[in-house]
């Protein structure tokens, strides 16, 4: 069986006092050299290595950063994580992934159990059920380093990283209208959430630059975002229902996005034959859809990168930080046949 050895048990095997040791293994000039051989030999022989969190608490540092998220097999927030790895890796921190599955009560249990882990600081994207965030403005206001990023918290002054959402539902929708369809419904996630805010209006505009109405029954809400199947199938089951169904769907979710293709389907309706379809979502297999998605896409990597880059930032700052960055990035639009009217 493994057995982690610690100083105490070098110091009492070896009969010397801890801070003997503990200078010894650092190297210390006031440690003669027998003693620091005599130590450093019994510590290779035994293969002790440093507590990390032992360290940590002496040194009030980590080096590990926390990252919320949704889900990590979203395809938006694995490229984003791949992106905070890449920076934070290369800057000596580790990082420690816990998701949320949309669920505020487990977010916060979230937030405590890596805080219980001593982490620098904390990327967060919030979950779709997430209305309270007192939690991270008293975290704030106590000087704890957060940077949110997609799923931000508009209340707290702190660094963000977005993307311009309202204008990737705009074109988005604006490529259903050119191609001909008329009656556009669109499928959004959770009230709460500022994106869901951001690309409902982008959206609205479309509609209305083209004079277009959206009937309140062509607005649809599954709350998880897509991660239960069950509230797609209901959304798009009532959508085309109506007695005046809707030509095309714009979905503003990565997951919703991809889950209406199958379920589409298996309602009986064929993509864009029957319904013109485009959507968010970064998933690397849109195009091999059948038909190809149109979506939009956001630069999730570099969005992962520049929020890491501003916690990195905060967290090794030598003074305390009251302005605060708010990056916007663009989203690209890849037009493909799901919108194509036939």
């Amino acid at each position: 069986m493994f057995k982690s050895y610690t100083i105490k048990d070098i110091a009492k095997a070896l009969n010397l006092s801890t801070s003997t040791v503990s200078r010894a293994l650092n190297g210390s000039y006031e440690i003669g050299t027998e003693t620091k051989k005599l130590v450093l030999d019994y510590a290779e022989k035994i293969n002790y290595r440093p507590n990390p969190i032992a360290l940590s608490l002496k040194d009030q540092r980590s080096r590990s950063i926390g990252v919320i998220v949704c889900e990590v097999a979203n395809n938006y927030f694995s490229q984003a994580i791949n992106g905070i790895e890449s920076i934070a890796y290369n800057s000596g921190y580790h990082v420690i992934i816990s998701q949320t599955h949309e669920s505020a009560a487990r977010e916060a249990a979230n937030v405590q159990n890596l805080l219980s882990r001593h982490v620098d600081g904390l990327l967060i994207s919030l979950s779709a059920e997430t209305a309270d965030t007192s939690q991270y403005r008293y975290l704030h206001e106590k000087g704890f380093p957060i940077v949110f990023f997609d799923r931000v918290a508009t209340d707290i002054d702190t660094h963000r990283v977005t993307v311009d959402n309202f204008k990737g539902a705009f074109e988005a929708t604006e490529e259903l209208i050119h191609s001909g369809y008329k009656k556009i419904a669109i499928v959004t996630n959770n009230a709460h959430l500022q994106i869901r805010h951001e690309r409902f209006n982008g959206f609205k505009a479309a509609m209305e630059k083209h004079g277009l109405p959206v009937p309140d029954h062509y607005v649809s809400l599954c709350a998880h975002g897509g991660m239960i199947i069950g509230e797609v199938e209901e959304a798009l089951t009532q959508l085309m229902g109506l007695p005046d169904r809707p030509e095309a769907i714009f979905s503003t979710y990565d997951r919703l996005t991809t889950a209406c293709v199958p379920v589409l389907k298996q309602l009986g309706y064929r993509i864009p034959d029957d319904v013109g379809l485009a959507g968010f979502t970064n998933s690397d297999v849109s195009g091999s859809f059948d038909p190809p998605l149109t979506v939009v896409r956001q630069p999730a990597f570099m969005m992962g990168q520049l929020a890491t880059e501003l916690l990195i930032k905060t967290i090794e700052s030598k003074f305390p930080i009251h302005e605060y960055t708010s990056e916007q990035v663009g989203t690209e639009l890849i037009v493909r046949r799901s919108s194509a009217k036939v």
